[in-house]
């Protein structure tokens, strides 16, 4: 079995497991607890908060834990629009958002009348200016991604963090498809809020955090005073120190995987040679993600095939790889009636990928392709032969009812 889907999640790495496992048979007490299991639960609790918030170049008590990129991303656009509601109900966002930031902003629409402001992106590129020119004086937040999970496209963070230092608007950010990936500091770029998922930087599911410059929000859960009475609810203790690991695992090694995902790259373009293929990328972009098709190919028979084979890929989302809808990202980028919406599917790498690996997706790439190439000529041959058989049928047939006519007038 070959993994080629990490966009959609990451396997855990063995500092991860050893980590949690080491963990689970010595902390077991609620961190909220006076008692000396629940200090021995607190400290491990701080010493994450801790490791995240270097990781970031900020302070701990900016890090919320919490169940992921979708709490995080619910926590801050629902709590944030939701307080701040009387100094205006405009939002901006773009086309090309993950479903969690899209949903949460349709749901302040339609039950409580925000107007959302859905950037389109240009030539594949979502501008700077654009946002700039939606900036209105009752806009309170921006939320932006910042990779996209379907192409890998970087957007252009810095300079949407600058033009808002001139406006009083909040600026968050999913940064699910980077962390881990890329050195990611908020203050520098500018970013008020940031959500990210444990489980895309090899850490476990159901764990993240959310990185916020000042708790001004309405809590999503309420209950106990966990969190800094932010996120109701007994920490999930041995994720969250899974986590903090395999971020700081990732860093401490991110220029040599990002070296090394930048050569399975090559290897898989490479690797398919003559073929004909296209991309759907734009620069700039990571490259864990290539999103491409073959034209022509429709992209649900290529990924059985390669599941057939024992490889996985995927068409886009894992949050939406169930839907008939095709990608609405490739939609924004290509208009709704493109064939690629059917041919493309994406492959997405981590540093546990291997050379080997690349070769034999590339190996079963041309095989499949081969065969469809040689069904569709076949297929070309019966059509034509059909055809042809079936334009002499009808010429027998007309001949004959005109030799009918003239022997009737006869």
């Amino acid at each position: 079995m070959i993994y080629f889907d990490n966009a959609a999640t990451t396997p855990l790495s063995s500092i991860t497991i050893q980590k949690m496992t080491d963990l689970m048979g010595q902390v077991y007490g609620n961190p909220s607890s006076t008692h000396q299991h629940g200090r021995e639960a607190s400290k491990i609790l701080r010493q994450a908060r801790q490791t995240i918030a270097q990781v970031l170049r900020t302070n701990a008590k900016n890090i919320l834990f919490t169940s992921g990129a979708t709490e995080s991303n619910n926590t801050l656009l629902k709590g944030y629009a939701l307080k701040h509601q009387d100094l205006g109900k405009h939002i901006i966002t773009t086309a090309i958002e993950h479903h969690s930031v899209l949903e949460p902003l349709h749901h302040l629409a339609e039950k409580y009348g925000f107007e959302i402001s859905f950037i389109q992106p240009v030539d594949g590129k979502i501008r700077v200016k654009d946002i700039k020119d939606a900036l209105r004086p009752d806009t309170i937040l921006v939320s932006t991604m910042f990779a996209n999970n379907e192409t890998g496209y970087l957007l252009p963070i810095k300079e949407i963090g600058e033009v808002l230092k001139a406006h009083p608007a909040k600026f968050h950010v999913d940064a699910v498809q980077a962390m881990g990936k890329i050195p990611i500091y908020p203050e520098e770029l500018g970013i008020d809020f940031l959500s990210a998922s444990a489980h895309k930087f090899h850490g476990p599911k159901g764990t993240g955090f959310l990185y916020a410059k000042d708790f001004h929000f309405d809590n999503l859960l309420h209950g106990g005073s966990q969190e800094d009475k932010k996120r109701a609810g007994t920490e999930n203790i041995i994720s969250i120190a899974g986590m903090a690991t395999a971020l700081e695992n990732n860093i401490e090694y991110i220029a040599e995987n990002f070296s090394h995902i930048q050569e399975l790259r090559y290897e898989l373009l490479q690797g398919l040679g003559t073929i004909d293929y296209y991309l759907n990328e734009q620069e700039p972009h990571l490259p864990h993600v290539v999103n491409m098709g073959f034209p022509g190919q429709a992209n649900d028979i290529l990924l059985m095939k390669l599941d057939m084979a024992g490889i996985s890929v995927s068409t886009g989302s894992a949050c939406t790889a169930g839907a008939i809808e095709p990608s609405h990202v490739l939609s924004a980028f290509y208009g709704e009636t493109s064939p690629k919406l059917k041919e493309s599917f994406r492959i997405s790498f981590s540093d546990q990928n291997t050379i080997q690996e690349i070769q034999i997706l590339t190996k079963n790439l041309k095989e499949i392709l081969k065969i469809s190439i040689i069904f569709l000529g076949v297929l070309g041959i019966f059509c034509f032969a059909f055809v042809s058989l079936f334009s002499e049928c009808i010429g027998k047939i007309f001949f004959r009812e005109q030799d009918m006519i003239l022997y009737v007038k006869r």
